[in-house]
């Protein structure tokens, strides 16, 4: 074969020299993305042809344990940042192969790929650029991706804006959460329904982690991608923030302590298989539903496909005005929560009332959700840089079993002290601060994604894993001190 026969052979993309297999009569198609706000662009060539098994897994295994919530790894800036070793996480995955992101770092020279062997995924080797390289059709991708720059800079906001603005979302939302939590709470407690109580297995927080479980199935499964095309921090305000805060697992954890420290085990393992089986079938009667109401959406539209298209535009928050207009009026309204809840809790405060302990815990949520949206970036990363057992959600684990042993302490501590003002602020931290730092919802969503999976089995392991460390060491902090000394 002459050099001519040889160079059409070639295509050079962005400094690679990419040779096709012939002989399997696989094709390398290629494409790249890029981000005004990100710090590292990425290279992604398309590799068709089946995946090895391994590869697989490792792609189901990241999925699943980012069902539930990435953290600020959904921000826009930071959809194509990488960080650390180079890992191959795919950014979509098609029948005719996987997109596979190669960082800069490995672009400071040209390579050679080969698609003979799939299971090596890229061998790599320097070659030099022949004269007859340097021009290709593909570099009008440039001017593609020039223009799509220019107009995604008039869309995006700063880095620093972007994250601002979705705290401020996640804040509203989660004040919102407190307050429907707490009202479910009056609803079905002893007082109003008396469907739940402290005293029974059926503990005072399982309706709205029913509720929340419900709804996660609706906008934070089924329509979590249509309410993303209007608005990214809506999306994760509702899923995140008030879906997250309106369930917790902290509360049903020390339920189901105060019944074990009573001599109650039998009740409280049965709460604990209770509540868990009535929110996973929450979340699933909350995905079907969903689903049913999709499809009946979508053939409304079919018949007034024109009209939708034209209003869906106004309601979208596709441009940096946009952006910055609801930014100020979110702020507004948690400038004004906050306001009132602090207003109102002096109030309490001075006639003695019962209600202290709500305005309190509107007050603190905000930082719990916040710290709990920060951990979930840990979510489908895994342990070291070889990232081991990414199925596990490790920062939903790290926030339920840390906000599950500060509650048991506070309840220690509220036995000890025993004042009707420790009472009414420890109260108003483990509603507000610790309600919203853990969460069932995005628990039951990472384990109906896990049940679901291949290996079905990870959602019951993951379920004992968080239940019995955070059990075990409320035990520890909380049962131990009362049997020790006696508390009533």
């Amino acid at each position: 074969m002459s050099s001519q026969e040889k160079s059409s052979h070639v295509l050079m993309v962005g400094g690679y020299r990419v040779t096709p297999d012939s002989e399997s009569g696989r094709t390398g198609s290629f494409g790249r993305t890029s981000s005004a706000t990100s710090s590292i662009r990425r290279r992604s060539f398309n590799l068709s042809g089946a995946l090895p098994s391994q590869i697989d897994d490792n792609i189901e295994s990241e999925t699943v344990s980012e069902a539930g919530d990435i953290g600020d790894r959904a921000l826009h800036s930071n959809r194509n940042s990488r960080s650390g070793s180079l890992r191959f996480s795919f950014d979509r995955v098609s029948e005719n192969g996987v997109v596979i992101p190669i960082p800069d770092d490995t672009l400071s020279q040209p390579h050679v790929f080969s698609s003979r062997d799939p299971a090596a995924l890229i061998s790599l080797s320097p070659v030099s650029l022949l004269p007859e390289e340097l021009i290709s059709p593909l570099s009008t991708d440039a001017m593609v991706q020039a223009e799509s720059k220019m107009q995604s800079d008039e869309k995006e906001m700063p880095k620093l804006l972007e994250y601002c603005s979705c705290l401020i979302h996640l804040a509203v939302f989660g004040i919102l959460g407190v307050l429907t939590r707490y009202l479910l709470q009056k609803l079905f407690g002893p007082g109003t329904a008396g469907v739940t109580s402290n005293e029974t297995l059926l503990y005072l927080d399982l309706p709205s982690n029913m509720v929340g479980s419900f709804l996660m199935g609706w906008f934070g499964v089924v329509f979590k991608g249509d309410i993303s095309r209007v608005s990214d921090f809506l999306a994760i305000g509702l899923s995140t923030g008030y879906l997250g805060s309106l369930t917790t697992f902290s509360g049903w954890n020390q339920k189901m302590l105060e019944l074990s420290v009573e001599g109650h085990w039998v009740s409280s393992v049965l709460g604990f298989l209770i509540g868990l089986f009535l929110a996973a079938y929450s979340i699933i009667f909350g995905v079907e539903t969903a689903k049913g109401f999709r499809q009946l959406l979508e053939k409304k539209i079919t018949n007034q496909e024109s009209g939708i298209r034209s209003s869906g535009g106004i309601w979208r928050v596709d441009s940096r005005k946009r952006h910055m207009a609801v930014m100020v009026v979110f702020t507004l309204i948690l400038g004004l929560l906050w306001s009132v809840s602090a207003i109102l809790l002096r109030d309490e405060f001075s006639s003695d009332g019962g209600e202290a302990q709500l305005w309190l815990g509107c007050i603190v949520g905000p930082p719990g959700v916040w710290i709990r949206w920060f951990l979930a970036r840990l979510n489908g990363r895994g342990l070291g840089k070889a990232g081991r057992l990414k199925w596990i959600p490790f920062g939903t684990v790290i926030a339920n079993v840390s906000a599950a042993c500060i509650m048991a302490a506070l309840s220690t501590t509220r036995k000890e002290v025993n004042t009707k003002t420790c009472d009414t602020i420890t109260t108003g931290i483990q509603l507000g601060f610790l309600g919203c730092l853990s969460t069932v919802s995005t628990f039951i969503a990472e384990f109906n994604a896990m049940r679901e999976s291949k290996y079905p089995w990870r959602a019951y392991v993951y379920a004992m894993i968080t239940i019995c460390i955070s059990f075990g060491l409320g035990t520890l902090i909380y049962s131990v001190p009362v049997w020790t000394k006696g508390y009533n």
